[in-house]
């Protein structure tokens, strides 16, 4: 069972990838519901050990980027425009790190 669960757990991750800025990122919301906890509690994590977070592992979205975000995909709602996250392969993978 454990293997069915890492092949969804995969699958749900594959879907929330998205290109932006020329990168492949996942936003707040999807990363922070992967690693089981709520996107105010990631961010708040994030601007604590902003150091582990250099320019190129994340960048915030303006409000008028998420506002085109949500345009072209119609499936996102973020509801929170001045606070939305996008982490680079490199900053998702930070975030797993032990700590």
């Amino acid at each position: 069972m454990a293997r069915s669960n890492a092949v969804t757990r995969a699958v749900d991750i594959t879907r929330a990838i998205l290109v932006l800025r020329g990168q492949k990122v996942l936003l707040d919301a999807e990363l922070a519901a992967l690693d089981g906890v709520t996107t105010a509690r990631l961010n708040q994590q994030v601007r604590r050990n902003r150091k582990r977070f250099p320019a190129d592992f994340f960048f915030e979205l303006t409000p008028p980027g998420v506002r085109q975000l949500e345009d072209a995909f119609c499936n996102i709602k973020l509801g929170r425009p001045s606070h939305t996250a996008a982490f680079t392969e490199h900053g998702a993978i930070q975030d797993a790190a032990p700590r």
